[in-house]
């Protein structure tokens, strides 16, 4: 029970699924069926398979990483233990031939994992819900719930610099995304509304932000079987390769392809039967094949050069909860996506099923069955379970993809080789994981602040009481060229405000790094003692 002798949804449910409980309250079992189908419970008649969860390592991950398309590895297959300051001095003296030493410089690269240690911590008054690094590294920008984003300066990412700030004026509850055009001049974001605002990075243009209207009039089937003209909000927001062109995840079930120059809709494509909280492009070459990502538990593959028929190229299917986002690799081929089944995945274009395989069987009957909102409650692994057609290649678990739609990414080719996969969680971490869903490292963001915000008054109803401290890490950043992860988080005593913590690597405790930034900011980088404390990690 709460504080207020009262209990949770969340707790009522837990309660009902004892079948002594509904033995009692119930004559039959037809009826405590149907009561319990009200309340978004199926009754478990069987025990599952304990062993049905995916084997760690998994032997297609390993098959991946000896391939050598994520990273090097070393000659006997088997983890070298040397310390990352040998493999360095072995390097610099030349020791080896040019193959081993090549191999030597990449594997000192990849070791390089930012750890829990934090050089520094951002501080903003709401709750932070992405934050990302230029594909160049030069540049950051954080999206908070005051509907504000946030502009550094990243050139040296030891010593950040903010030089602007934009605000989206029709607002609803939250920014939801943003995306920064390949040339770093313009930046697109989003709330719950059809409009996307894009505002010009540079600090000398005080201008207020371009309006794009996404909603193009079109009447649209509404998600309660009656009918609205327009009306849907974006999830996801990503603009293509060339940057002439933008594609938007919406809350009515569908995707939206813009193009900026001439201002109009291209495409509005109603191909899912749930939110599509995340989209993006196969890669940044063609602007031809794009992913989308949606609560009904499917990540399908659109190209634009064949969408007569409205039907998708193809589908994955897997996840056996909603998706809460998606990543390319970049290369055309490989795909990630997180889960409110707590489970990231890791996809293959050459084995994605043909949109005829997709619709020969019955996918709604396999996902989406636990009743349970990720929003408020914790999800019971009774409910997981294999997808009869999951068609991944590797699946990875551990973290809690809770309370909102939790980021994953593929770490970059130079920092890390491509060497990991990492995902933020609700647990207040951000876990990473080697390609054969082994756990490499987990960074400790709760761990590192908890407590360098003083107490006040601000709470968050539904999470943390307002004497808790409460971290849930939203997404994560790896910086493309610097050891360097920044996680930002919903953060606080009652989580009801946000951070971007910066962790480099570090090879032990004694490796201070220089310059030392252990210290806590306000969002415009000023130090604020009266508010703030030093981080204790």
């Amino acid at each position: 029970a709460g504080r207020s002798g009262l209990m949770t949804r969340a707790q009522v449910r837990v309660l009902l699924r004892s079948s002594d409980i509904t033995e009692v309250m119930f004559d039959n079992n037809l009826d405590a069926e149907n009561f319990l189908n009200e309340w978004g419970i199926r009754r478990r008649l069987h025990g599952k398979d304990p062993n049905r969860f995916p084997k760690v390592p998994s032997e297609e991950g390993v098959k991946l990483m000896r391939t050598g398309t994520f990273g090097a590895n070393d000659y006997d297959g088997v983890l070298d233990r040397k310390r990352v300051a040998r493999r360095m001095l072995e390097r610099e003296l030349g020791i080896g031939g040019l193959g081993e030493r090549r191999r030597n410089s990449e594997l000192v690269t990849q070791a390089l994992i930012p750890g829990t240690r934090v050089e520094k911590i951002i501080h903003y008054d709401d709750p932070v819900y992405s934050g990302q690094f230029s594909d160049d590294g030069n540049f950051f920008f954080s999206c908070c719930q005051d509907f504000r984003v946030r502009m550094y300066d990243t050139s040296n990412p030891y010593n950040w610099k903010h030089y602007k700030t934009v605000s989206y004026p029709w607002g609803q509850w939250t920014l939801t995304d943003a995306s920064l055009s390949p040339d770093n001049r313009w930046l697109a974001y989003t709330s719950i509304q059809s409009m996307v605002s894009i505002a010009p990075t540079d600090p000398n243009d005080t201008g207020d932000p371009y309006t794009l209207e996404l909603d193009d009039g079109a009447e649209r089937p509404a998600q309660r079987g009656w009918r609205t003209r327009g009306g849907f909000g974006i999830w996801s927001i990503r603009f293509s390769g060339d940057g002439r062109e933008l594609v938007a995840g919406t809350s009515s079930n569908s995707l939206v392809v813009y193009d900026i120059e001439s201002r109009r809709v291209l495409h509005h494509i109603e191909g899912h039967d749930g939110h599509v909280n995340a989209v993006c492009f196969a890669d940044k070459s063609s602007p031809h094949i794009i992913y989308s990502g949606s609560d009904d538990a499917t990540l399908k593959v659109w190209d634009r050069r064949s969408l007569g028929d409205g039907r998708e190229a193809g589908a994955f299917v897997g996840h056996v909860e909603g998706l809460t986002y998606i990543d390319s690799k970049g290369d055309g081929r490989y795909i990630l996506s997180n889960g409110k089944d707590q489970s990231m995945k890791l996809w293959d274009l050459r084995k994605v099923m043909s949109a005829n395989q997709f619709q020969s069987f019955h996918h709604s009957r396999h996902v989406n069955t636990s009743g349970f909102d990720y929003r408020r409650e914790a999800y019971d692994d009774e409910d997981w379970d294999v997808h009869p057609h999951d068609n991944s290649v590797v699946t990875f678990r551990g973290h809690r993809v809770l309370r909102t739609l939790i980021r994953c990414h593929f770490s970059p080719p130079s920092a890390t080789n491509s060497r990991y996969v990492y995902s933020g969680s609700a647990d207040g971490k951000v876990y990473i994981w080697n390609m054969d869903a082994t756990l490499a490292r987990t960074i400790d963001v709760k761990k590192a602040t908890m407590g360098t915000r003083r107490l006040d008054r601000n709470t968050r109803l539904y999470f943390e009481p307002p004497s808790g401290w409460g971290t849930c890490v939203r997404d994560a950043s790896w910086h493309p060229s610097a050891p360097m992860i920044v996680a930002s988080a919903w953060n606080g005593y009652s989580m009801a405000r946000g951070t971007c913590t910066l962790h480099a690597f570090n090879e032990g405790p004694e490796d201070e790094g220089e310059p030392s930034m252990r210290r806590s900011v306000d969002a415009l980088l000023n130090p604020n003692p009266e508010v703030f404390s030093q981080s204790s990690f």
